[in-house]
Parts: C-alpha cells; structure tokens; sequence
C-alpha cells in the first residue's frame, strides 16, 4: 500500500509496507525495522513478546532525543508489557502501539509535521 506523504528532505519516510517487507525512503528492507529520523535499521523482533529495553536501544540512544515511539504490532494491535511502556515513559519517551499500517501512517503524518518520531514496526506476513 502506498502512503507517502510530503516530508523534508533529510527525513526517513515509509512509503510502503506488506508482504514481510517495507520500503523506507526508496530502500527495501526485508522483515521487521525501525525507523529513526536520519536511518532505518533492522529489527529482531517478529511477535510482540520479544519487545525489550535491549533491542529498543537505537531508540533510546539517538540523538537528538526521540519524543514518540510508535510500536507496530503486527496485523493487530496489542497491548505493551506494563514495565516496557512505564520504563520508556520514565525516560521522557511516549510510547503507543497500533497495527503496523497504522503506526507507518502515523510516523509519516508526525514526521512531516518535524516531530522527533521513531517507529518499531513488526512485519506483516
């Protein structure tokens, strides 16, 4: 499905997603990623369970400081292990979970609107 918007240049931007894979300011990635202002990068994760503070360190450790983390969970939304979401929170990072069309359609929207926005997203098979 194609949902690109307009966004600044220097900004990582999903424009499509499906099938196992995303394409993310015009480079394809295979399976689950994260997608960070400035890159994409591969993600480990395929099921929520396995969502940790260890493989959310890219997002934790960019700088400048990433506000929101949108966490795309598959086909369906699901809620976030309680200490996950209370730990990022504790941070100073806003964390939501959605589908991952979803949360791809809400990173672009934020990403356009210049906001310091990272998304986690699980692939669709």
């Amino acid at each position: 499905m194609e949902i690109t918007p307009l966004v600044p240049e220097n900004r990582q931007i999903v424009q499509s997603y499906g099938s196992g894979r995303f394409k993310v300011s015009q480079i394809e990635h295979q399976g689950s990623i994260i997608v960070l202002p400035s890159r994409t990068l591969s993600w480990t994760v395929d099921v929520l369970d396995d969502i940790n503070l260890q493989n959310l360190s890219p997002v934790l450790e960019e700088e400048p400081r990433i506000e929101i983390l949108l966490i795309g969970c598959g086909q369906m939304m699901q809620l976030l292990p309680r200490d996950l979401s209370e730990t990022c929170r504790q941070k100073g990072l806003a964390i939501d979970a959605m589908d991952t069309g979803a949360a791809c359609r809400t990173y672009n929207i934020l990403a356009a609107e210049g906001r310091r926005v990272a998304a986690a997203l699980v692939a669709l098979g």
